[in-house]
């Protein structure tokens, strides 16, 4: 009398191999509903089915064994739904990650500057609301969020004068760690909490307007670059970044436009 789907009847069910559905076994993921004492052959029932499958739809998606346990232990609906959830979410994260580097390197393989649109802009002395720390480069993203969190509730109500900016030292990129500023353009610039008056120095910028994500603005600072030396042109102080449409305005990257400015100036021919 059959005591049951042997362990190679149940892996062409179920698309699981005989070592998975044993290494499933030891790790107590999935375990057979008996194994006969006197061989040690495995015997499932078609009830395991499913539960195999869900397993194998985890596994698909690269949830780690430990989790997918946790999935399987859940007995609220709402609850695993969550912890599916949650891998998911990292899932398309990690997606939108490699759709940004392919992108990125199609561009750094393929290069089309369309004719590079750089602009010799100079730029008068201000005064703007800013908020100024030294940071490590890593840190950058989380302490933008932060600082212009505390410069929209500084600044509320506030005649704006400009779109909102960044200055970012060299030793920000050379090093992996220099000050960064993040500003405000407004009237009467207020001190509260982190929010101080600053005073920006007049200057001769290189601009030019970076389109979508900020995945590749690298390539984009490269391009910039390149165009500099090309115009025996110096970089002079700290890189200027303008927000003109950013994650703050609109979710859509494809909307987002960011202006690189770098200050510059004309070097002196060498004799000869």
């Amino acid at each position: 009398m059959s005591s049951g789907l042997t362990i190679g009847e149940f892996a062409q069910l179920t698309h699981l191999s005989v070592r998975t559905l044993r290494r499933y076994h030891e790790s107590g993921l999935l375990e057979p509903a008996s194994v006969a004492p006197d061989s040690g052959y495995r015997y499932y029932t078609s009830d395991q089915i499913p539960t195999a499958q869900v397993i194998h739809r985890l596994r698909d998606l690269d949830v780690p064994l430990t989790d997918v346990a946790k999935i399987l232990a859940t007995e609220d609906a709402a609850e695993r739904a969550d912890l599916v959830g949650e891998h998911l979410r990292r899932l398309e994260a990690e997606l939108d990650r490699t759709r940004a580097a392919v992108a990125s390197l199609r561009n750094l393989l393929h290069p089309d500057d369309g004719g590079l649109q750089v602009e010799l802009r100079p730029v008068a002395a201000r005064t703007v609301a800013g908020v100024e720390d030294v940071v490590g480069h890593e840190e950058v993203v989380s302490w933008y969020d932060e600082a212009m969190a505390a410069l929209d509730a500084a600044v509320a109500g506030l005649p704006a004068l400009g779109p909102p900016g960044g200055c970012y030292a060299n030793e920000l990129f050379t090093r992996g760690r220099g000050t960064a500023m993040v500003y405000r353009p407004v009237a009467d610039p207020p001190t509260r909490g982190r929010v101080r008056p600053v005073d920006l120095p007049a200057a001769e910028l290189a601009v030019v307007v970076h389109p979508g994500p900020h995945d590749d603005i690298d390539v984009t600072y490269g391009r910039l670059g390149a165009w500099v030396v090309e115009h025996a042109l110096a970089v002079d102080g700290p890189v200027h970044e303008v927000y003109l449409v950013s994650p703050r305005d609109t979710p859509d990257p494809a909307a987002w436009r960011t202006e690189i400015g770098w200050p510059v100036f004309r070097l002196t021919p060498t004799p000869g």
